[in-house]
């Protein structure tokens, strides 16, 4: 076996020798390196002889192998990694939107699972995972020393299982466990409805069918309105989708955009760089846009505000975001796997990079707090008395029934909106946002 790998890995690098010299001579710091990468994969080959032969244990050589393959690529990088074939099979299917499990996007830091987000209406969410959180142990087990795909693995099983995840939490003193039930989890990429006089747009991930969701979603919300003139504006809500495909982040940013550039890719060589421009035509035609972000935004969902942000599109506001511009390339190998490979960072049209700073936020929102009564009730706002109320209060003669029936119903909904502060007052401030906007342009 050792012959026949150590053959092997002498045949490339010999290969590569013969490749250089055909070129142009080869430098002395150029063999040098050579010399220094051929002991190295000398040195492997005796590595992995002696612990086939003298493990206290008999060993898998494919397992070993792969694992040997998946730590070169994890130390990259917390996105690079192997996927086995039954791994590969697996994100091939949750791109196209359905699959088993949890329901949270993670990674890895500190040797910990960190959660990214949780998807919407999944085991996880429906638990209270928050993005941020932090997976110390699986089932009593510690995930120290464990590589993010030996983590999701253990995370991994039949539907209608239990597992218990230990969290920690930043801001409690210890950790905690959540019991959560496996689930086929089941990705609508977007939903869209009306609030008050705004239509917002959830967008969950970045699936094969997220640009023809938001689309047609979008399209039937705006004629059940009765046109485009009925409303006020769009809130693009990308809170908690940890991304997905880059080409669907692209047509989603130009859905909005009529022309300039929606992102560029920039890898080692300068062949490997690329830049994506909008076509005109913009699904909102032209009304204003308030984006939602805060610390579960990754990856494409930062490529859409970003863009938008840079061209001036919408404003963003929430908090600022989980900060991945990397792109990964999925390149099937020998034995019906793939590797995953960070090959190119992405920036935004205004040039920025924003791998680990993220998206700022136009206006910082955090999310406050749900406010509850004494007995468990959110606080309703209540309106105190006026002039109105007053036993024989004079009329007001200076506008119509109609006048005064329309102004009664804008006040309804202020308060409608205001009421809902209690429950998402990021998105509540998203559409006061708009809501001035548009008082401002008419």
């Amino acid at each position: 076996m050792k012959k026949i790998l150590l053959g092997t890995l002498a045949g490339a690098v010999a290969g590569l020798v013969i490749a250089v010299q055909v070129s142009g001579p080869i430098n002395a710091q150029e063999s040098e390196r050579l010399q220094t990468t051929y002991e190295q994969l000398d040195l492997f080959g005796d590595i992995f002889e002696r612990i086939r032969s003298t493990y206290v244990e008999e060993v898998d050589d494919v397992a070993l192998i792969e694992a040997a393959i998946n730590g070169m690529l994890t130390s990259l990088d917390p996105h690079s990694s192997y996927l086995p074939p039954r791994d590969y099979d697996d994100m091939q299917v949750e791109t196209r939107g359905e699959f088993g499990g949890l329901g949270i996007e993670v990674t890895q830091e500190d040797g910990f699972v960190k959660v990214v987000s949780p998807i919407d209406d999944t085991p996880a969410d429906r638990a209270g995972l928050e993005a941020g959180d932090f997976v110390t142990h699986i089932d009593g087990e510690s995930v120290l020393g464990f590589t993010l795909n030996e983590a999701v693995d253990l995370m991994r099983g039949e539907v209608g299982e239990e597992i218990v995840l230990t969290i920690f939490r930043e801001g409690l003193d210890e950790p905690f466990d959540v019991t959560i039930v496996r689930d086929i989890i089941k990705l609508t990429a977007v939903k869209v409805r009306t609030e008050g006089r705004a239509i917002v747009v959830r967008i969950t991930s970045f699936t094969e069918k997220t640009y023809i969701n938001l689309a047609e979603g979008m399209a039937e919300e705006i004629e059940a309105n009765g046109g485009v003139d009925n409303i006020d504006g769009f809130v693009l809500d990308l809170r908690n989708n940890p991304g997905g495909l880059l080409s669907q982040a692209i047509s989603v940013s130009d859905a909005f955009l009529d022309a300039g550039e929606i992102v560029s890719t920039r890898g080692r060589n300068e062949g490997d760089s690329d830049r994506f421009n909008a076509e005109k035509g913009d699904l909102a035609e032209g009304k204003p846009i308030v984006i939602l972000i805060n610390g579960g935004s990754a990856s494409a969902s930062e490529i859409v505000a970003g863009a938008l942000q840079d061209h001036r599109r919408a404003v963003v506001i929430g908090t600022k975001s989980f900060g991945k511009g990397s792109v990964q390339t999925i390149m099937p190998i020998a034995g019906d796997g793939a590797m995953r490979l960070t090959t190119a960072r992405y920036y935004t049209p205004s040039g920025r990079s924003i791998q680990a700073l993220g998206i700022t936020p136009d206006i910082l929102v955090e999310q406050r707090p749900r406010v509850e009564d004494d007995e468990g009730n959110g606080d309703q706002n209540r309106r105190g008395r006026s002039e109105a109320d007053l036993r024989g209060s004079l009329n007001n003669d200076s506008l119509t029934d109609e006048e005064i029936e329309l102004l009664e119903a804008e006040r309804a909904e202020q308060e409608e909106n205001a009421a809902r502060r209690d429950e998402d007052f990021q998105l509540s401030y998203g559409l006061d946002i708009l809501r001035g906007l548009n008082v401002l342009a008419k």
